[in-house]
């Protein structure tokens, strides 16, 4: 079967059992029966569905709250516990709308999740209440599908682009497993019917996907294209713009956004999963960079259309940039560019714009349309990251970054100031937002994260975080939104203590304080392992394993040491372990039961001071008046000290402590309470013997 019929294949016919993500969406004029259906009926049936299921009241009023808002057009942030079923509170809602509604995550574990459970049987149980079966697809950047254009040059150009551009090989061997990872993605390319990686299996690495894929500046798009209707990306495309629900990701969106909404298909309902991580996604699809490499590599796939001078003037560039970086420091240039990174910057302005000049227009009988238009992309961006930099704006932050080896990655990098004119004026227009995530009520009110999601905050009613016992909270609102925290099932008070170590002196010094090593120490050796460490810095946390391993016989395990999946695995198999890591390990580790019953984070997780886009922030909010460090370095520490604490409590029959380490939590006045507002309502206490008992008696039990 030819790649065309496979996509077409793809696209028209559903699997047998489970739905096909690409099947056309039936009966679209008639989504709803009118008096037949609402989210509850909906709802009631998606749950029935799951083996021991049961409504939950924050469920209910979270799917009757997005029902109203698309009703009465109007933004919706929910903030969602953990256990409060927040997927199906929002997909069974989204199928009353017409049209595709858009989801999107931030992680790709929850992207999945959507996709291959709640999707399918949703699907199958709400068939009878609508009278027909619902559809869904996937939709991701280009980069994520195979591209048969540039799969017809795979071969030659992988020795060039990947091997001494990308990573230079460390054995001779490598590029003979490069060469075999390609020639099993070509064989795979007669297969697939997607083209998408996460089909591929066993998978590739990056270098080798680099070879097949093509990044969507990249693209001479499907008319000027050889391939163009054998397009996977395409493809999908298509079967996006035919489902009731597609599935997309934080950085697709953003770029839709900085694109003028150009990728994702036109919608009356968007929902944000995990929407306190937008704004950094936003931040970082309009972000740049220039680094010498890449000005090389941009020279090697212009100059066959190049005049040997204007060729010559692109490395003469980079070699400028070379020098200029190794010149200036690694950190936010607080005062413009240094006069040598400024002449190297000019230089390459000058030498694209020649090259561009050289490259030319796509005309139609151009005898390889797809290698002109990689070459007028590569270009296209340096200029125009050359151009910003010189502008050296008002709006924009730029730095020098640096690898802790001295002959490592060199970049000068730009980044917007803010993003939430981006956010305001292309995120909500002509369509319903709701924004969700278990961490949007910082401090007890949503008016933090409606100023980052770039949403008018006048007057907010505080909203304080809620539990099951008390109920959902009334909503706060806005211009043109409102605001709902339904709380969480579980029973936070009675399943949970929040110790905090007031006794210990205020840190100071990166690392792992000695009082709070032997902190550690007491209560580790307490409960006997099942201890998820979170650290604020590598150091930190590995003098911290260091330590246990020394004084205890107990296995640790440490970020770094193996893949992270791995190390999970082995955390929830050993229940004597502990494993130590940082910011990663922050969000995203899911270990019910009693293999994790401490959490213990070692210090208040601020922003670094030379984290450049938080610090410039901060100083713009100081130079105008207000605190860079009240609303900047703050708010950044609520969702990742809530995100953390959030690791303990993963089901209704889970216990343990949460201790933190750094005194400033309780003693701190202003920001410590707010912080502490920020989290579950856990029983809070600063007695040692407290938690040190708790925890022992959790050790026999």
């Amino acid at each position: 079967m030819s790649a065309v019929a496979r996509s077409a294949a793809a696209t028209t016919t559903p699997s047998a059992g489970a739905p096909s993500e690409a099947a056309p969406a039936a009966g679209k004029g008639a989504r709803r029966r009118p008096g037949r259906a609402d989210a509850s009926d909906l709802l009631a049936a998606a749950v029935q569905a799951v083996p021991g299921g049961a409504t939950r009241p924050g469920q209910e009023a979270m799917a009757a709250a997005i029902e109203k808002a698309v009703t009465d057009r109007e933004h919706l942030l929910v903030q969602a516990g953990t256990g409060t079923g927040k997927s199906l509170a929002y997909l069974t809602p989204a199928l009353l709308v017409d049209g595709p509604v858009v989801v999107s995550t931030a992680t790709l574990a929850l992207q999945n999740q959507l996709v291959e459970h709640d999707l399918p049987r949703l699907a199958q149980a709400v068939e009878p209440v609508l009278g027909r079966r619902p559809t869904f697809a996937v939709l991701k950047g280009r980069h994520h599908y195979l591209c048969m254009a540039k799969m017809e040059h795979a071969d030659e150009e992988a020795p060039t682009d990947s091997l001494f551009d990308d990573a230079p090989p460390r054995w001779l061997g490598e590029a003979g497993r490069l060469g075999k990872q390609i020639q099993r993605l070509q064989a795979w390319a007669d297969k697939t019917a997607t083209g998408d990686r996460d089909e591929l299996d066993p998978g590739v690495d990056d270098t080798a996907w680099r070879q097949v894929s093509m990044p969507a500046r990249d693209c001479v798009g499907a008319g000027r294209c050889p391939y163009g209707n054998e397009c996977f990306a395409e493809a999908s495309r298509v079967r996006a713009r035919e489902a009731d629900i597609v599935v997309t990701n934080h950085s697709l969106l953003a770029v839709d956004m900085i694109a003028e909404r150009a990728i994702v298909p036109p919608h009356k309902l968007l929902v944000i999963d995990e929407a306190h991580e937008l704004a950094d996604r936003v931040s970082s699809a309009a972000q740049a960079e220039l680094t010498p490499e890449a000005v090389e590599r941009a020279a090697k796939r212009a100059r066959p259309l190049l005049s040997p001078a204007v060729a010559e003037s692109l490395s003469e560039a980079a070699d400028a940039l070379t020098v200029g970086l190794g010149d200036t420091p690694a950190g936010r240039l607080t005062s413009g560019m240094p006069p040598g990174l400024a002449q190297g910057v000019l230089l390459l302005d000058k030498a694209t714009r020649a090259a561009l000049q050289g490259v030319g227009e796509i005309k139609a009988d151009d005898p390889d349309p797809v290698r002109k238009q990689q070459a007028k992309a590569t270009l296209d961006e340096l200029s125009d990251t050359a151009q910003r930099l010189m502008e050296e704006s008002d709006h924009d932050v730029a730095w020098v970054e640096k690898s802790d080896l001295g002959h490592g990655r060199r970049a000068l990098v730009v980044a917007p100031l803010s993003v939430a004119g981006t956010l305001a004026n292309r995120l909500y227009q002509d369509r319903t937002v709701v924004a969700t995530s278990a961490t949007l009520a910082l401090g007890g009110r949503f008016d933090t994260v409606a100023r980052s999601l770039g949403l008018p905050v006048s007057a907010v009613a505080p909203t304080q975080p809620t539990s099951a016992q008390s109920g959902p909270s009334q909503p706060a609102r806005g211009e043109g939104w409102s605001s709902l925290d339904v709380g969480s099932p579980f029973d936070y008070g009675k399943q949970g203590i929040l110790y905090v170590a007031a006794h210990l002196p205020r840190p100071a010094a990166s690392g792992l304080p000695g009082g709070a090593g032997e902190e550690l120490l007491e209560l580790i050796g307490a409960l006997g392992g099942r201890t998820l460490g979170l650290f604020s810095s590598r150091r930190a946390a590995t003098q911290a394993a260091e330590l246990v391993r020394a004084r205890t016989d107990l296995p640790v395990l440490l970020q770094g040491e193996e893949t992270l999946p791995l190390l999970v695995r082995k955390f929830r198999e050993d229940r004597a372990s502990c494993l130590f890591g940082v910011m990663s390990l922050w969000q995203g580790v899911d270990v019910p039961g009693d293999a994790c019953q401490l959490v213990v984070i070692d210090r208040l997780p601020f922003p670094r001071p030379d984290e450049p886009l938080a610090a410039a922030r901060s100083a713009a909010v100081d130079a105008a008046g207000g605190s860079g460090f009240a609303s900047v370095s703050v708010p950044i520490a609520a969702v990742r000290l809530a995100q953390g604490v959030g690791r303990l409590i993963r089901s209704t029959g889970d216990k343990g402590v949460v201790a933190v380490l750094d005194s400033r939590l309780e003693t701190a006045r202003g920001y410590g309470a707010f912080l502490r507002k920020s989290l579950p309502p856990f029983w809070y206490t600063c007695r040692r013997e407290v938690a040190v008992g708790a925890l022992r008696r959790l050790a026999v039990s």
